[in-house]
């Protein structure tokens, strides 16, 4: 739950960002926002879940 709030947030940011920059219009940022929502709501949804995390435990196995 902690990571996928934190990547939330962060994709948040970089889309707040981005819309200031003038890098991105709204008109698409609006699309993109819903298409991650209705992709949550489909069968791939465990399956980015579960790579996401896997992606994340190996970021946090990284001994430095």
């Amino acid at each position: 739950m902690a990571i996928s709030l934190s990547a939330v947030l962060l994709l948040a940011i970089i889309l707040v960002v981005l819309l200031r920059g003038g890098s991105i219009k709204v008109g698409p940022a609006i699309v993109a926002v819903l298409f991650g929502f209705f992709l949550a709501s489909t069968g791939m949804a465990p399956s980015i879940d579960r790579f996401l995390n896997s992606i994340a435990d190996s970021i946090g196995s990284i001994k430095f």
